[in-house]
This record gives C-alpha cells, structure tokens and sequence, in this order.
C-alpha cells in the first residue's frame, strides 16, 4: 500500500509576496516541485500605457519599496539608448551610488532579517535578537546606512523622488555626500564583520546547474549598466533580449517563467554576478571571498548568503570611492528627446537582472510596456532546486523537510509582489 504524506505551510514566512510550493513524491522519487504564485497581478505594464516616457521612472518604482532604483534605472536605461543619449559622468556616477545604496540596503535586510534566521535555528530576526541583540543592530544599522544613502541622492529612502530620464531634479553637493563618510566607513567594517559570521554558518551542500546570467562591463562590477553575458558564451545588449529569453506562462503561477530560448533554465541573481565578475571585485571583497572559503565560481545556492556579504562589502567600497571622485555636474539633468520605436533596458537589482523594454511613438507616449523582474527569471531554478533537495532528503520527518524547502526558496531573497506574487507547502507521497 502506497504511503500518503501531506504537508502544508499556509504562508511562507520572510518573503515578500504571497504564494505556495506543491511537491508530489511518488514510488520514492520527486515527481513534481511547483512554486505557486497565487498573488494577484498587479498590472503595472497596463498602467504604463498611454503616459509620457518621463513617467517611467516614478510609476514603476512602485513595484517595489525594497528595490525601487533597479526599477527606476532600468527604464531610464530604456528611454535614453533609445534617445542616443549618454548622461555626464558625474550623472552617472550619482547613478551608481544610488544604486550601492540600495544594494546595501537590501543586501543587510535580506541577510540579517530574512535568511540568516534559517541557519541559526530560529523562526524570525525577533527571537535572534533576543539572544543576539548585537548582531541584528548590525544589520539594521547597515540598512539604514543604505537607506541614508537613497535618501541623501534620490530624495527619500522608498520611492526615492530624484530621479527622472536624463538625470536627477537635484544633485546633492560634495559637502552632502561627504558626510556619508563615515557611515559608511562604519558600515564596510560591519560589512566585513557580515562576511565572516554568514562563513560560519553550515551549509547544506546543492549545485545548481542552470545556466549563470548576469551582465558585465568591462570598467567595474555590472550594477547599474552592462552587457548580458553567460558563463556558456551570451554575449548580447539589451536590445537583443527578445531574441535569446522569452516568457512562459503555467497554469500554476500569476508570475510569468522566463528561459533561455532553446537553452533552458538559467538563474540570475549574486551568484551568477560574483562567478561572472568575480575579478572586478575590489581587493577587499576578493580577499573576503577567499578568506569565507568562495572559489572564484560559486553555484551553491544556499551559499548565497555569503556571496550577497560580500557584495555588501563591495557596495560599501564602491559608494565611498564615489564619493571621493564625485565632482558636482554643471546641471542636475541633460535633455532626452522621444523617439519612436522600442526601448530596451537593464540593470542589477539585488535579487539579479531587472529588463525592462518600451514601444513607444513619435510623442515620447508609451504604447506597451514589458518587466521582466529578476524572480520571475529565476522560478524555474528555484523548482528544479526545490525537486534536488527534496530527493535527497525523503527521510526527513515532515517538519524538517517543510524548513529545508523553505530555507531553499528563501536561497533567492524572492521578491514575490515584484514577480507577480508565497507559501503554502503542500507535498504528497
């Protein structure tokens, strides 16, 4: 007789969205892992049609109050290649720090309050920090230095209001910027401090086998621009994403499921960032790696949280080298004129690769739009993990097994409410 197990979990804690995993384990194997996004749509590509290209920026920075400069830069990065027009320097510099700013803020969150919880045993940040008061102040501190960051560029720490398509309202003075500092002085050694606790924790051993994306540049680690490249040979612009990536939609999931046209799963986020550009690194953070135990390739999944410690120590390099170079430009925005046709953008959010493309006519007015956020991307590696993990470990009892499926989900920080939208854990044996 066929032994029947069921577990369910009605909402996956430490998540931002809503939805719920299914797992049926027939004859001893994994036989299907599914991911469920339940969580209504909430139409924002509809939104977009019929306003001005300039709105693109506040409008789909609403779709998320974690990572709202990938959404805002990505579609800047969309109107302007397609006005022809490169920003100065300095503009672009400001870019990038406001982009480090949202890395670290982030990075600290999902860290501190969202994965680290997993390996140590406790349900949420609250008991850890009943037991461990000084490193959960660590982390909120680290997140606010971030979010002091976006404020002090993009004008408030959610939704910042500075941003617009050829540069920013206002540009903040050197005098502004330098009193960031020491914040985030204080906020690398934190950093640091991060690398080494997170390289203590025990790792359950997974890897993955999806194809790494992320973009690249030549002059620094790919945040906020870049070429999209592949550790299998992608190499391509933004402009020729519809040629190598299309959208799938399964019956299961109010999230589309992205894949590499007649290649398959891939998986973007830090671990196909750190592997594909893990020499623009600063020396800080590359010794940090080495010294946490990372090759220069990491497909662990569950070792993401080391990999993210790092980024979090090169985002904090980065913003203070800024700030030392930063030289205030002569006029806060440059002039971007529409032009008719379609817009490609991308950019580095947290969680991985943010694309965003717009069709628009000779007015600037936007007729179709098109988001294709970083969890969306990666819902297929997260099921094929989810079945792995799942095999290998058919003789937990219910209780660990549901952990370990959680923990394995939480491995990609998903932002659920961006993908569109977890976690009632069902498995059936």
């Amino acid at each position: 007789m066929s032994e029947r197990r069921t577990i369910r979990t009605d909402y996956l804690a430490r998540v931002e969205g809503e939805g719920s995993l299914s797992v049926q384990i027939e004859d001893g194997r994994v036989a299907q892992a599914r991911l469920e996004i339940f969580e209504p749509p909430r139409f924002f590509e509809a939104m977009l049609r019929g306003r001005a290209f300039t709105e693109a920026p506040d409008i789909t920075a609403r779709i998320c109050g974690i990572c709202p400069v990938a959404y805002q830069t990505s579609s800047i990065n969309a109107m302007e290649s397609l006005a022809g027009v490169q920003v100065p320097e300095p503009i672009r510099m400001l870019r990038r720090m406001l982009y480090c700013g949202e890395w670290i803020e982030s990075h600290a969150l999902h860290i501190y309050m969202l994965h680290a919880p997993d390996f140590l045993g406790y349900p949420s940040a609250v008991e850890l920090a009943r037991d461990a008061p000084d490193v959960v102040r660590r982390g909120l501190s680290l997140k606010q230095t971030g979010n002091e960051l976006m404020r002090v560029i993009g004008g408030r720490e959610v939704h910042p209001i500075n941003v617009r398509v050829g540069g920013f309202y206002r540009v903040p003075t050197r005098a502004e910027l330098g009193a960031l500092r020491e914040p985030l002085e204080r906020a690398r050694e934190a950093a640091v401090q991060t690398v080494r606790w997170t390289a203590g924790f025990e790792f359950p051993t997974l890897e993955v086998e999806a194809e790494l994306v992320a973009l690249w540049h030549p002059d620094e680690y790919a945040i906020e621009r870049g070429r999209i490249r592949s550790e299998r040979g992608l190499d391509i612009d933004a402009q020729q994403y519809p040629e190598h990536f299309q959208e799938l939609h399964l019956e299961h999931s109010t999230a589309l499921h992205s894949r590499l046209r007649e290649r398959g799963t891939y998986l973007c986020g830090p671990l196909a960032r750190y592997s594909l550009n893990h020499s623009q690194l600063s020396p800080l953070a590359r010794e940090l790696a080495r010294e946490a135990g990372l090759a220069q390739t990491c497909r662990d999944p569950f070792r993401s949280i080391v990999v993210r410690s790092v980024e979090l120590v090169y985002a904090c390099d980065e913003a203070l080298r800024l700030i030392d170079a930063y030289e205030q430009p002569d006029e806060p925005w440059v002039e971007v004129r529409p032009r008719a046709g379609s817009a490609h953008g991308v950019s580095e959010a947290p969680r991985g690769m943010l694309y965003h493309r717009y069709e628009l006519d000779a007015q600037g007015t936007i007729l179709e739009a098109q988001i294709v956020p970083p969890t969306s991307q990666n819902q297929l590696a997260i099921e094929e993990d989810l079945k792995d993990v799942v095999g290998r470990n058919l003789t937990l009892d219910d209780e660990r097994l549901q952990h370990l499926c959680e923990q394995t989900i939480r491995n990609y920080d998903p932002c659920i409410s961006c993908a569109t939208h977890f976690l009632r854990l069902e498995v059936s044996r």
